[in-house]
Formats: structure tokens, C-alpha cells, sequence
């Protein structure tokens, strides 16, 4: 195996010791011939076993990394073998993508108790040390997204090892994300295993929610605001709430469960409202005296008095690539300019980006842009609370992409 190789060029070899996954085409001094997609082991100018990784040489990140681990040591501990007493035919880079698969799910029971919240995600990519990979679970059905042709080539190992921990009822793929076109695949979208439903039923902190991975946006349902949204029903009790960007209604639900005096939600997609309304239904909560409106945000901020207490604006990525940046600071100025300058005082506005070009510096930038412009006082109150689900590698700050502020306006 390490007769054909990656060496990287000198003083490059410090983001993998920093166990850092990528590497850029840049960084590579010489590669043997190999098949895109395939996995081998990565060295060091000076001939130092580095770890494995599968390479693409049509993407600008050429390398990801799936094993750090030393040739003296156990691929699978990053030890001595007589650490873990793996034996050596079992001691491969298999061996440790099926060592994180196992330790994404049991870091996901420690957190979830499936009586009361039974879906979240199940692997986050770098997160969970798994490039490329994304899996969510829905009740006792998962959903996936593979991102690299690397983890394309691993896929029915992945499969393998949920259908054998998880037994789940079904397995549907949806890899339709933009990054797939720089790898050379095509968007797939179907099921891969067992019996997928139109709609599933899941349970998230005792709130009921209908899920379409089949028809909804990523995988159907955003668990990345799961912690935001309790923090909302922790704060609108008596208050009239405007949910801005509403999609099928987390914020929604979980603002009327908690006792809100009034919730209107807006989304420009008719089948998102017309879900979220089903959503409410579900959790017997009202909806002749809440508004659901299908239309444009950032026309309803305009011509509407916005007379609420609390505004949530939860956005789409305004920004997928380096060159959207400016144009996606000035959507974000503009629908928190209208909104801070419309509310009624001492309300409060969530606002988020899950952007990842625009960074949290940045976009707190913006915000004090849009306070100025509003001539109002604002203040943070809190700031985004991480999912557990969503764990950021520490050695890949990349995957911290989400950003919220609370803020409170005199």
C-alpha cells in the first residue's frame, strides 16, 4: 500500500499533524497515478507517514483526511495495537470510517431521549469525522447526503454498517448539494434501502412534526435550530410572533406550544406553508387566529407595520460561494434594517445566517450596519446555542457555519 502515495510539499504537512481533514491541490508535491475517488496514504516532504485520505484531483480541497494515525500505531485507535488489541488484518482505514459511524451513534444516545425527541442528526460530516457525509434520522427512517465522490465510493460500506447498528425501516438519499458538480457527480436523489413514506411523523422535545424528505429542502427538516427554538419558546409567552422565512414551522410550533398570544409565519413556498399548517394541526394548536402566508419576506417587511413582539428571520443561505458575499451582507442589511426599524420597542428579533462565506464577525457587522440605518438602540442578548447533534471538530473550524443573535430593541 504505501509504495503508492502522496507526499506533500515541504511546511504543508502541519495542517494534517493538526488533524486538519483537507487538502488543497496546492499542498501536494507528487501523486501516483490513481483512480479519483480512491483512498492513500498521505506523507510528508521528509517521507512521514501522515494518515489516509481519498483524493479527487478535479477539486481544489484534492484530499480529505480518514485516518491520522502513524504506521507504528493501530489505524484504528491512532495507538500501539496492544492499545486496543485490534489485531493487524483489521487494522485499515475501514475499520476506522466503521469506529465513527458506531461513535456518532452512541454520542447521539447519550443526548436523545427517543421518548420525548426521537430525530436529529446522526452524522456531521468533519463533525463526526466522516468527510462527506451527512445522515439524519428521521423516527426509524434515515436520510443521507454524500457530498464527495471519496465517500460516493464508500457509500454501500455506510449503508452497511447503519442498516447493522440501526435496523432502521428505510434509507433514502438525497445528494443534491452544489459541491457534487466541482466532484464530478451528478445530483441522486431515491431510496437505497427497505421502505420510505411521503410523510413521517417525528418527535423533537415533545413537539410533533410532519417531515417530507422526498419533497422538502436538505433532508426535510433544519436540527440545527433545535436549541434556538426552545430558547424562542422560552420567550414568547404572551407576545405576538412574526416567523419570517417559516419553512414548515419549527419556530412556529414551538411559539404557540409555548403560549404565545399570536404566530404569523411567511414563506415564498406554498407547499412549505401549506406542511407547516398540517404541522400545526398535528399539535392541536390553533390556526384560524394565526396567519400562514405564502410570499416574499423581504416585500411583507416593507409594506407590513410589523406590529409584533418578537420577529424571527431564519433565511436560506443568501450566500453558496465566495463571490455572493456583498450580495448576500446587503439581503441580510436589508431585512434586519426593516425589521429593527419597524418593531415595536423593547421587542426582540432572532436573527441567523447559516452562510458560510459570512462569517460571525461579518455578520454581526451587518447587523450593526442595519441598527445604524434603523436609528435604534439594539443590544445581543444571546447568541447561538449549538446543537448537540451538530458537533464542530475542534481541528475543523470550517463546520461552524450557523450564526444567531437575539436582540433586544428600545
Amino acid at each position: 500500500m504505501l509504495d503508492k502515495k502522496i507526499v506533500l510539499k515541504r511546511g504543508r504537512e502541519k495542517a494534517i499533524l493538526n488533524r486538519h481533514h483537507w487538502i488543497f491541490s496546492g499542498a501536494i508535491k507528487s501523486a501516483p497515478e490513481f483512480e479519483d475517488g480512491d483512498i492513500l496514504p498521505v506523507f510528508s516532504f521528509d517521507n512521514k507517514f501522515l494518515g489516509q485520505a481519498y483524493f479527487n484531483r478535479k477539486t481544489s480541497i484534492a484530499g480529505r483526511m480518514l485516518s491520522f494515525a502513524p504506521p507504528s500505531s493501530c489505524l484504528r485507535c491512532g495507538y500501539g495495537r496492544q492499545a486496543c488489541g485490534t489485531s493487524e488484518d483489521k487494522c485499515d482505514v475501514l475499520k476506522v470510517i466503521e469506529e465513527n459511524v458506531k461513535n456518532a451513534i452512541e454520542l447521539r444516545k447519550i443526548f436523545f431521549d427517543l421518548k420525548n425527541t426521537n430525530s436529529y442528526r446522526l452524522i456531521n460530516s468533519e463533525g463526526d469525522f466522516l468527510p462527506g457525509l451527512i445522515v439524519d434520522k428521521y423516527n426509524d427512517v434515515l436520510v443521507i447526503q454524500i457530498g464527495t465522490l471519496g465517500m460516493e465510493k464508500l457509500k454501500a460500506n455506510i449503508i452497511k454498517i447503519l442498516v447493522a447498528e440501526l435496523d432502521p425501516v428505510g434509507i433514502y438519499e438525497k445528494s443534491d448539494s452544489p459541491s457534487r458538480l466541482e466532484e464530478g457527480l451528478e445530483s441522486f436523489e431515491g431510496k437505497i434501502f427497505g421502505t420510505v413514506p411521503d410523510e413521517i411523523e417525528i418527535l423533537e422535545n415533545g413537539n410533533k412534526f410532519l417531515i417530507e424528505v422526498k419533497k422538502g429542502q436538505k433532508t426535510g427538516f433544519y436540527f440545527d435550530q433545535r436549541e434556538m427554538r426552545k430558547l424562542v419558546g422560552n420567550l414568547v409567552k404572551n407576545k405576538k410572533v412574526l416567523n419570517c422565512f417559516s419553512y414548515t414551522g419549527g419556530f412556529s410550533v414551538y411559539a404557540m406550544k409555548s403560549k404565545a398570544l399570536k404566530v404569523d409565519s411567511i414563506d415564498i413556498s406554498k407547499d412549505s406553508v401549506s406542511l407547516l399548517e398540517k404541522n400545526f394541526k398535528l399539535n392541536n394548536l390553533d390556526i384560524k387566529n394565526n396567519n400562514f402566508f405564502v410570499g416574499d419576506v423581504f416585500e411583507y417587511l416593507r409594506n407590513e407595520k410589523l406590529d409584533y413582539d418578537f420577529i424571527i428571520l431564519d433565511p436560506p443561505a443568501f450566500c453558496k460561494t465566495k463571490n455572493e458575499i456583498v450580495d448576500a451582507c446587503r439581503g441580510y442589511k436589508e431585512i434586519n434594517r426593516l425589521a429593527i426599524e419597524k418593531i415595536k420597542p423593547k421587542s426582540l428579533i432572532l436573527t441567523c445566517s447559516c452562510s458560510y462565506f459570512v462569517d460571525e464577525k461579518l455578520f454581526q457587522q451587518v447587523i450593526f450596519q442595519a441598527a445604524v440605518d434603523a436609528n435604534r438602540k439594539v443590544r445581543i442578548i444571546q447568541k447561538h446555542h449549538l446543537a448537540l447533534d451538530h458537533p464542530i471538530n475542534i481541528f475543523h473550524p470550517e463546520g461552524n457555519y450557523l450564526k444567531s443573535l437575539l436582540l433586544y430593541i428600545e
